[in-house]
């Protein structure tokens, strides 16, 4: 059994014994934390919190639980359903709301599940509140209204089409061009909520031919719910078998999008948030922004545009805090996550959708060629096991002046840009491990690169 507390959110697995797993105590404990959080910090009157879930089988339960909690801490909440974490984020908003709880374990296999935790913005705390709520979690600084200062619980299950509707006015979706397009559309949803809101979206683009891959919303998964290639074998034989002209697979809560082009070959999740932000450049110029972590092409593709691209620390709050300074028009993260301010501050797989298939079909290419087009790059990614003795912040330090001749950037770990490459290195948050993340225009290359700086590492430990 697993707990994992961070400024994210609280995710573990289901059951096991308290401060362990994700038991019903722990889920009180933290949501506790949270609400007196927004209660001393909120500058909404409102008094709501809104909880959304995605459709694993801990999901009512846990949500059950969280309800309680909130009403216990004197706040109303208005229960979305089941729903997107982008959905959430928006409804938020909309409902001028204190904070909200996604219900989610994102891309965790189905025994996990976890409380991601929204400001009054609809959008991921940051560090410091993060850790301001895991504060008053390991003191137990929180406490409960009397009878007459309980809260209620409103449900509101229209947020979905209020989503849908609010992509179909975004300036740059053009569903004439993608219906007069026809395109046959497959879509892996992982029997999460994105089998229901995908193909409904698909629709309302003038989509006609939809083929649904676990779309059913039990919470069952159909495989390993990480939308990376070996978990993605279903999608790919149906597309190398000629019968759709894109496939999209998202998470469990939706705010990743991949692709599979119509060979069955992987558009690969870098180049969704690439090949979008070509779309959006193409008719709006400005700044972008992704994360240290992310392909080098989004950086060639803005300065085709003669724009301006910077980099943020991993996460995504951190991208949107970039993305605000710089009045960027589209950033993400590689993962597949597309962020769109016109359309919310939040990784959106539907805004993602919308946006490709428009960009598809005004292009009159396949998406294989269409991803041709592009800078070529691959990433490889790997660790290496820490041990108690090991300086982490030692070696960093001594991989930077190594490198000192080289471009350094250290606002979250040490990621060293060469001319034609580059490697990121991190501490993980949740694992003894440095990450390392490198990119080269092979994957050859970028596992040589890998290995050399794995060797430097063992040189210096």
């Amino acid at each position: 059994m697993s707990l994992i507390k961070s400024i994210s959110g609280i995710r573990g697995t289901i059951g096991g014994a308290v401060g362990d797993g994700l038991t019903p105590l722990d889920i009180v404990k933290f949501t506790s934390a949270y609400a007196t959080f927004i209660r001393k910090t909120t500058t909404k009157t409102s008094n709501v919190i809104v909880v959304g879930r995605d459709a694993r089988i801990s999901g009512e339960m846990v949500n059950d639980i969280v309800e309680g909690t909130l009403v216990g801490c004197g706040f109303d909440v208005v229960n979305i359903g089941m729903a997107s974490t982008p959905t959430t984020e928006i409804a938020v908003v909309e409902e001028d709301a204190c904070g909200g709880i996604i219900i989610t374990a994102s891309h965790n296999p189905k025994q996990w599940n976890a409380l991601k935790l929204l400001n009054e913005n609809g959008e991921f705390l940051n560090d410091a509140q993060g850790k301001e709520v895991l504060r008053l979690a390991t003191n137990d600084e929180y406490k409960y209204a009397n009878v007459e200062r309980l809260g209620r619980v409103y449900t509101n299950t229209t947020y979905a089409r209020h989503h849908i509707n609010k992509i179909l006015d975004l300036d740059l979706v053009d569903v004439n061009a993608i219906k007069k397009a026809n395109f046959t559309v497959a879509v892996d949803a992982v029997n999460s909520i994105g089998g229901v809101i995908i193909p409904e979206l698909l629709h309302k683009l003038g989509v006609e031919n939809v083929i649904e891959l676990y779309c059913a919303p039990t919470g069952n998964f159909g495989h390993t719910p990480e939308p990376v290639p070996e978990n993605l074998t279903d999608i790919s034989t149906l597309m190398k078998e000629g019968k759709a002209d894109v496939g999209f697979v998202v998470d469990p809560d939706v705010d990743r999008l991949a692709i599979v082009m119509e060979n069955g070959e992987f558009f690969v999740e870098e180049y969704t948030l690439v090949s979008i932000a070509d779309y959006v450049l193409s008719r709006t110029p400005g700044p972008t922004v992704s994360n240290l972590s992310s392909s080098r092409a989004l950086s060639d593709v803005t300065k085709d545009y003669n724009c301006s691209y910077s980099a943020s620390a991993v996460g995504e709050v951190n991208v949107t805090t970039e993305m605000k300074r710089t009045g960027a028009v589209i950033g993400g993260e590689g993962n597949g996550g597309v962020i769109y301010p016109p359309a919310h501050y939040g990784r959106d797989a539907l805004v993602g959708v919308a946006l490709f298939l428009t960009h598809l079909a005004k292009s009159g290419k396949k998406v294989s060629e269409l991803k041709a087009g592009y800078p070529q790059y691959s990433i490889s990614k790997s660790k290496i096991e820490l041990t108690p003795d090991i300086d982490v912040d030692a070696i960093l330090d001594a991989i930077k002046k190594k490198y000192a001749n080289e471009k350094i950037t250290d606002i979250d770990g040490v990621k060293i840009d060469f001319k034609e490459s580059w490697v990121h290195l991190r501490k993980s948050n949740t694992e003894p491990i440095i990450r390392i993340i490198a990119e080269a225009h092979t994957m050859e290359e970028a596992e040589e690169l890998s290995s050399q700086i794995k060797n430097v590492i063992k040189s210096l430990s």
